[in-house]
């Protein structure tokens, strides 16, 4: 296989691996209707939903580590085999503690889809191609929760795992037949020695980034209860709606991406998103029991989705092939400490003032991740596209 061909090979292996991760790890939301059928409160279905993002949080920046020393073949194959596993045993198991667990347990093996491929972007794509190659990578998220939206609200609950379990082992196995490591390049390719960390950079990438979960957590985890509970829609009609909405996700982080390579900044279009985002919340939480909240929610769902591959290529351009394992996992780590938490506390809220004004605390969260975005620092620094050029 040509230089050529094999890099974009690599690339579609590596989406397909990080959306079978993401159909269980951020997909368990469309299983909350079944859930509440089987006698459990929002709050513990909302409890269940977040146990594979909880999990994520013991192991992102081991395997972060792991895939810096010993490549992402391997942390990819084994990670998301591990998470197929688990949940094959899961679909056998009954009890919310006992469910909780397995969950959690499969998030952790399937962390390595998140602290992997940044490496391997770097490795294969020059500078100028890395926004379009990371933006496609990163539409794996949303088409993850596609896959979830679109399948789960029709299946009882084993049948589900059994599907999300079938899906990581074929991924795991067409990780270990397909992908290959880059060529090693000089010391020099990279970023200059040293940590990462010792100028607030990165740290206010992270910031930002966990900052942004909270809308994004706040659509996925509660739009199809919210469309059937406030708007009377069968689930499974609420499921394809949503789906789509995760598909104009996904074409939006890659509309981002290429947006990015093109004015040679990561910073200024993810600090323009942010604003968007902070008015389509505003917007759905005014008009939450109106015909508007519809638009607004398939908004929502696209946008706050859209920055995120903004965030993962700039931390892997200022962090270089030698920190990128590590620096994409203390990225994960942030994000998904906050994704953890979102839904159960917002369950709170639902049940305490309604949707409405769950919607309306996410207001702040975008509006200070846009003031929080490093802009001036990516300007006087080196920009994220010229960083690390092969």
């Amino acid at each position: 296989m040509s230089t050529g061909r094999r890099r974009w090979a690599v690339l579609a292996i590596g989406m397909t691996a990080m959306t079978a991760g993401c159909a269980f790890q951020f997909g368990l939301a469309y299983l909350i209707p079944a859930l509440l059928d089987e006698g459990l409160s929002l709050g513990q279905a909302g409890l269940l939903a977040a146990a594979p993002t909880a999990g994520l949080l013991t192991t992102l920046i081991a395997w972060g580590a792991a895939a810096d020393r010993w490549g992402e073949r391997r942390v990819l194959a084994i990670g998301l085999g591990a998470a197929g596993a688990i949940l094959a045993v899961g679909t056998r198991i009954d009890g919310t503690v006992a469910l909780g667990v397995c969950f959690a347990l499969a998030g952790a093996a399937g962390a390595a889809v998140h602290a992997s491929s940044g490496r391997l972007i770097l490795g294969w794509f020059a500078a100028h191609e890395r926004g379009l190659a990371m933006g496609l990578r990163q539409t794996a998220q949303p088409l993850g929760v596609a896959v979830a939206a679109l399948v789960l609200p029709s299946l009882a609950r084993s049948a589900a795992l059994l599907f999300l379990s079938v899906f990581c082992l074929v991924a795991a196995a067409m990780v270990a037949i397909v992908v290959r490591e880059p060529a090693a390049r000089p010391a020099a390719a990279d970023v200059p020695a040293g940590s990462p960390y010792c100028t607030p950079v990165l740290w206010r990438v992270h910031a930002a980034s966990a900052l942004l979960i909270v809308p994004q957590f706040a659509v996925a985890t509660y739009a199809l209860v919210f469309l059937v509970d406030v708007h009377s829609w069968e689930p499974a009609a609420a499921g394809r709606i949503l789906a789509i909405g995760q598909i104009g996700g996904a074409l939006a982080r890659l509309g981002a991406g290429w947006w990015s390579d093109r004015v040679g900044s990561r910073m200024r279009p993810m600090r323009l998103v942010a604003l968007a985002i902070t008015l389509v919340m505003a917007v759905l939480a005014a008009g939450t029991h109106t015909p508007v909240a519809i638009t607004a929610l398939l908004l929502a769902g696209v946008l706050s989705v859209s920055p995120n591959g903004l965030a993962f290529t700039a931390v892997a351009e200022y962090a270089g092939r030698a920190w990128a394992g590590r620096a994409l996992g203390v990225q994960n780590t942030a994000q998904n400490a906050v994704a953890a938490a979102t839904p159960p506390l917002l369950a709170g809220v639902i049940s305490a003032g309604g949707y409405g004004t769950a919607f309306a605390a996410t207001i702040a969260f975008p509006l200070l991740a846009a003031a929080v975005i490093p802009v001036s620092a990516e300007v006087a620094d080196r920009t994220p596209a010229t960083r690390g050029t092969a």
